[in-house]
């Protein structure tokens, strides 16, 4: 199949086509016709597939169809959902990039940043908002959107906005559009909960799955390394000292891991970024911009922060932490090996992350090579706890330091 046997206009193709795209990835084939068509759509999709075009492209087909007769101000015709900055800015280059001749106009809001820039933006008219839920809601209630107008609703990375806390949210801003809508939900998982969402907002779906989500590509050669979690630090600093990859991203399970292992690979003079949510929105911005180009090799972040992320010919991914939830195993290291690259996927496996190592192995339905030999000399667990103390954040108070990492407050403990 080709992009010119979706029956797409040419201002669409002639886009497709500058792109350098010819033939739409599986879970386009699949998508773009049903939303062509105006049916609701549950999708089953992990990012880095060509998900975002298989909402974008048939929208801006279908909005370009649907043009309204009078030069009035543009209304939003269009809404996307999307659980975090990096990924609505995503999104929205995707709009831009494929709508470049239409007269579709589209624009994208978040929080983190000041919202005057992005009011006068709205001020002057869109048919598509790319938008986070919390600034959405905010604007709303300012007054400065109207969700009336809204003819598809798009609920991108669902599972993800569940994880965060967003279901409230979308559930309000759901309620504020028209009930005679399309509706597509996105979601790199189907657990019980989406399927709750889905049943509530999406009117006799069709269901497409690629089934990616169990499964790895061959491009990446995985291996493991079982080694305690406070020998992780020493092991990663010695294996980057000696490697020679291009481009390296680690994922770590918080933000304080996150923060730490940065500072210990600088201070062993391995440059490194970290990328977080606690990370201001210019901050992530450069942090990304100076990875996608090259100019940074080494990026430490999150999942949340990481969800979005998208690099070229990205040499390899490093799990410090192993995630609790195996198909995320997946989705980190499939940011790696694309398009028929080689990759690299190295994972760091503690004794007490072993039961979720064998989640992740009989899910994808492979035993990962073991990297038996330990390239580093072990210190002690005092020699390594001290120099993890001398890389603390000093901005941390000595209260929040009290309460050990991990573990949760007391049920009457305010969190701010």
């Amino acid at each position: 199949m080709t992009f010119n046997d979706l029956n797409l206009t040419q201002p669409i193709l002639k886009a497709v086509e500058d792109e350098g795209y010819s033939s739409p990835t599986p879970i386009q084939q699949k998508a773009i016709p049903i939303a062509l068509q105006g049916k609701d759509l549950l999708a089953c999709a992990q990012t880095g597939t060509g998900k975002t075009a298989s909402f974008s492209i048939p929208i801006l087909e279908l909005l370009e169809k649907r043009k309204p007769a009078t030069d009035q101000k543009k209304q939003i015709r269009a809404l996307i959902l999307t659980p975090t900055r990096e990924l609505a800015i995503q999104v929205a280059n995707s709009f831009a990039v494929y709508g470049k001749y239409t007269d579709i106009k589209s624009a994208v809001i978040y929080g983190g940043v000041k919202q005057k820039k992005q009011t006068n933006q709205l001020g002057e008219g869109v048919d598509v908002l790319i938008a986070t839920p919390g600034r959405l809601l905010d604007l709303v209630k300012q007054k400065f959107i109207q969700l009336k107008s809204v003819e598809i609703l798009v609920l991108d990375e669902a599972d993800r906005m569940l994880d965060m806390g967003f279901i409230v949210d979308v559930t309000k801003l759901v309620r504020m559009t028209p009930s005679k809508r399309q509706t597509m939900l996105f979601s790199a998982t189907i657990p019980p909960d989406i399927l709750g969402l889905a049943n509530y907002i999406l009117r006799n779906p069709e269901s497409v799955d690629t089934t990616v989500a169990s499964t790895t590509v061959p491009t990446i050669h995985q291996s493991v390394c079982y080694v305690e979690h406070l020998n992780k630090f020493d092991y990663l600093i010695h294996y980057m000292l000696k490697d020679e990859s291009d481009s390296t991203l680690i994922f770590t399970r918080t933000k304080i891991d996150a923060d730490k292992l940065t500072r210990l690979l600088r201070k062993n003079k391995i440059d490194a970024s970290v990328i977080h949510g606690d990370k201001s929105q210019s901050e992530r911005q450069t942090v990304l911009e100076n990875f996608k180009s090259g100019k940074s090799k080494i990026l430490v972040a999150t999942d949340i922060a990481a969800r979005g992320l998208d690099v070229d010919n990205l040499s390899q991914v490093i799990n410090f932490d192993i995630p609790d939830i195996a198909e995320t195993y997946v989705h980190r290291i499939g940011r790696t090996g694309r398009a028929g690259a080689q990759g690299k996927a190295l994972s760091l496996c503690s004794s007490e992350e072993y039961n979720d190592w064998v989640k992740i192995e009989k899910l994808i339905g492979q035993e990962i090579e073991v990297i038996r030999t330990h390239d580093f000399t072990e210190r002690s667990e005092s020699e390594i706890r001290k120099e993890l103390r001398s890389v603390s954040d000093p901005s941390r108070s000595r209260n929040q330091g009290k309460r050990p990492m991990g573990r949760p407050p007391r049920k009457n403990q305010m969190v701010k």
